[in-house]
């Protein structure tokens, strides 16, 4: 099993980096969350990853944080129906804290807005995740100390809202990204307006 790369990021894409060591070129699939916390290209980096091993492939998948691997994981291991590719749409589509603070609450409706996540998934993930011994306990104590920041709210509302007007997560993500840079603080209405301008 393959837990880590140590090298230099040669390429990044908001869907998947390769990272060189030791002259070996290994390409990950990251959600866009790990995306947005990665070093410039050229630059040293230690990416944490999951090897899937299917029939006809060995697929590696990168994360910038446990956080991000150990919510990846739960969702492959513990929500039938949920593989790789929708693991990492859920990561790309909606922040840790801001996941687990919708189980928590029993919220299927926030998690069905995900690209990929329909309503019976979203009640499927809620109901499996939640009902684990020691997870629920773990989230709210985690929820309650590592709560979303009001920006990251605006952000992720944002981004929902775009995605829910038909643009792709990764256009919507980098443009209510270039949108909050030129204004922080603004509210979700006005980086989605601002947003809109952007991808018009």
């Amino acid at each position: 099993m393959i837990t880590f790369l140590e090298g230099t990021l040669v390429e990044a894409l908001p869907t998947q980096v390769v990272v060189a060591v030791h002259g070996v070129g290994y390409q990950a699939s990251i959600p866009l969350s790990s995306y947005d916390k990665l070093p410039s290209v050229g630059r040293g980096i230690k990416l944490l990853t999951h090897l899937a091993i299917r029939e006809d492939a060995h697929v590696l998948y990168g994360f910038m944080s446990h956080a991000e691997r150990d919510l990846f994981r739960l969702l492959i291991n513990h929500v039938s129906g949920i593989g790789p590719k929708t693991a990492l749409d859920v990561l790309s589509g909606m922040s840790v804290a801001n996941f687990k603070a919708a189980v928590v609450h029993g919220d299927a409706g926030l998690l069905a807005k995900i690209k990929g996540i329909g309503r019976k998934s979203a009640e499927r993930i809620v109901v499996e995740l939640k009902d684990k011994v020691g997870v629920a306990a773990a989230w709210e104590a985690a929820s309650a100390v590592h709560a979303p920041s009001a920006a990251e709210v605006q952000i992720n509302d944002a981004v929902l809202a775009l995605i829910a007007l038909g643009y792709k997560q990764v256009e919507a993500h980098k443009a209510v990204k270039q949108a909050i840079e030129k204004a922080p603080g603004a509210s979700s209405e006005d980086l989605v307006r601002s947003a809109l301008k952007l991808l018009l």
